[in-house]
């Protein structure tokens, strides 16, 4: 029956610059309606609904039944608690709620560990899109969702430019911004930015990432396996070559989502802000991926803290901190997948976090060191190569070269 499905072309967002083309010609025509004060509503949901369609037609057929799916499980889920709220606010209800609201991207992701094989439930996107749906519940909880109807909710949940790549917006800041229609000036400025972040996207992803993940990254992980599974200068080269790869692609992906969604009058937050920059880890999770780190500092790592202090779990403020930070990271590990290299990834991330915080307070006991160039490129060194050693990690690369070095 839905063989015909499977016969039609497929468009991943952003995978060509022919998609682009296409997407362009669609959005005009809104684009031409915002400049005049008017935003087509009914225009937005046919163009979204036919990319999105696009998304998941073909071979990916399958993936788009288990978005419809998911979408109806959690628009119930959400309306539903959103009217209890009104009238009852149990802990216990919020908890179930939202674990019911996580209970897909658990199965989606413990599913490969324990039977070897992918859960039919997942598709691309449904971590971005169960951020978002737990977070709108959360936000309903703390009384700051004043209202909240069924078909503005899936619109938030679909809202086609970031479905599959992020970033992850909120259900509050998204509706305050879709429900106001940016003045002439306000949208031409909008365009002027959506403009600059597409031609920087195009050139991350399609110039300088072809480089990284095309040529140099697959070089040096030839010349690593033929050392396995001994470690080798080579290794050392894959790691550098990954993150560069990862950076220029998913910074690419994430300025296309921010720019189209610029051109189509919503302010959609950035996702990275000059990351290789930070002079210490704690800034770095503030520069990348910022609307991930974003929401677990404010929905695990903060309520984690709250609910610790109030309970008085700890004696030691710091000792708290440092329980949420490995909390909050090995949380973040588990997201990414039950395997030891996402695992181990979050928990030297939450260690490093927890050892700067301890410098910071021993060197301004101890220490009258003044910050200067010097003192703040040896940071910078030093905080970029520990990200790119724990990339390395995270890439799944000594999977392969200690493990299974035949591909077996």
């Amino acid at each position: 029956m839905l063989t015909w499905i499977q016969t039609l072309p497929n468009y991943t967002a952003y995978g060509t610059p022919l998609y682009f083309i296409y997407l362009i010609m669609a959005i005009l025509p809104l684009s031409i309606g915002l400049y005049f004060g008017k935003r087509f509503s009914w225009y937005e949901a046919l163009i979204s609904f036919i990319f999105i369609f696009l998304m998941f037609d073909g071979t990916s057929y399958k993936q788009g039944l288990s978005l419809i799916g998911y979408l109806i499980y959690q628009t119930i889920l959400v309306i539903w608690y959103f009217h209890y709220r009104q009238q009852k606010n149990n802990s216990l209800v919020f908890y179930v709620t939202v674990a019911l609201s996580l209970l897909p991207i658990v199965i989606v992701k413990f599913t490969p560990a324990f039977v070897g094989y992918n859960s039919p439930l997942g598709f691309l996107g449904i971590s971005y899109l169960t951020f978002r749906a737990a977070g709108t519940i959360i936000e309903t909880r703390d009384g700051v969702v004043k209202e909240l109807k069924w078909w503005e909710f899936i619109r938030f949940m679909l809202f086609m430019p970031t479905l599959t790549s992020g970033p992850i917006d909120r259900y509050r800041r998204f509706a305050k911004d879709y429900k106001k229609v940016p003045s002439r000036e306000k949208y031409l400025e909008m365009l002027g930015k959506a403009v600059k972040y597409l031609f920087i996207g195009f050139l991350y992803k399609f110039v300088i990432d072809y480089f990284f993940a095309e040529q140099w990254q697959p070089f040096f992980e030839r010349m690593a396996m033929q050392h396995a599974p001994h470690l080798s200068w080579w290794t050392v080269g894959v790691a550098y070559m990954y993150t560069g790869n990862l950076f220029f692609d998913f910074a690419g992906y994430s300025l296309f989502a921010v720019g189209i969604s610029y051109l189509m009058g919503v302010e959609t937050p950035m996702n990275f802000n000059q990351p290789f920059k930070s002079p210490n880890i704690k800034e770095f999770w503030n520069r990348w991926h910022m609307t991930l780190s974003f929401w677990f500092r404010d929905y695990i790592f903060m309520r984690f803290v709250f609910l610790a202090t109030k309970k008085r779990w700890f004696k030691n403020r710091n000792v708290l901190s440092s329980t949420a930070y490995m909390l909050n990271m090995l949380i973040m590990g588990f997201w990414h997948g039950v395997t030891w290299y996402y695992i181990l990834y979050g928990f030297l991330h939450g260690l490093a976090l927890v050892v700067n915080d301890w410098w910071l307070r021993y060197k301004h006991k101890h220490f009258k060191i003044k910050t200067n160039a010097f003192t703040k490129g040896v940071a910078i060194f030093i905080t970029f190569n520990f990200v790119v050693f724990t990339l390395l990690i995270f890439c799944g690369f000594l999977d392969k070269l200690w493990f299974h070095p035949f591909g077996m």
